[in-house]
Order: structure tokens, then C-alpha cells, then sequence
């Protein structure tokens, strides 16, 4: 149970990466088509404020990669939860401000990979 929570922590961390890059370098290319209900001329008009928003998902992706390589075991815990309930809070944020599909690929994940981990420490706890 444990090594599927790592895993999905790993791909929650890959979904950040990638939408770091998005919201930094391919904003104003990619964005009118990903969020086409928005003006077009919105996106060059906030491409400040989306490079910002890249950076906080940089650092969820840079917490969690660092939870995978911690090697003590409550220590992973630890950070590896932390870092999952920044990423669902930005998630219900998400949900809540912009779209419902915008914030659940980022809720879900993280709440299924929280839930593992935690099931996986009470297995290890009452062995």
C-alpha cells in the first residue's frame, strides 16, 4: 500500500511539474486553448499573475519529489503529507474559484495518495 501512495505521490509531483511549465512558459500559447471560454486577450494581460501561480505549483512538485527521497520513514510521512494537503487545498481553491474541473485533478489524487499513506502507517502501527 505504501509503494502505490509513492507512486501516485510521484505522479501528483509530475502533474505540478507540468503545470509549472504551463503557467510559466506556455501560458500565453497554450492557455487560450486549454481555457477556451476565457477572452483570448486575458492571457497576455495576466501572464504575470500565471508564472506566480507556476512558481506555487513548482514548489508543491519540489515538496513532494523531496518526501520521496527521505529515506526515515515518519519523516516521508511527514513531508509527503504536508505537501498532499497543500496540493488538495489548491485543489478545492481551484474547484471553487474556477471550475469544479478545474480543481479535481488536483483534489482527487491527492486525497486517494493521503488516504493510502495513512492507511499504509496504521497497518505498520498496530503490526
Amino acid at each position: 500500500m505504501k509503494k502505490l501512495a509513492l507512486i501516485l505521490v510521484a505522479l501528483i509531483a509530475a502533474l505540478h511539474v507540468y503545470i509549472a511549465w504551463f503557467e510559466i512558459f506556455a501560458w500565453t500559447s497554450r492557455g487560450p486553448k486549454v481555457f477556451d471560454t476565457f477572452p483570448p486577450e486575458l492571457f497576455e494581460q495576466t501572464i504575470q499573475l500565471a508564472a506566480n501561480q507556476g512558481i506555487y505549483n513548482a514548489f508543491l512538485a519540489v515538496g513532494l519529489v523531496w518526501s520521496l527521497l527521505i529515506k526515515e520513514e515518519r519523516w516521508q510521512f511527514n513531508i509527503a503529507a504536508c505537501f498532499l494537503g497543500f496540493v488538495a487545498i489548491a485543489g478545492v481553491v481551484a474547484a471553487v474559484t474556477i471550475a469544479p474541473t478545474s480543481g479535481l485533478p488536483q483534489l482527487v489524487p491527492a486525497c486517494i495518495a493521503l488516504a493510502l499513506l495513512f492507511l499504509s502507517r496504521t497497518k505498520r502501527q498496530s503490526r
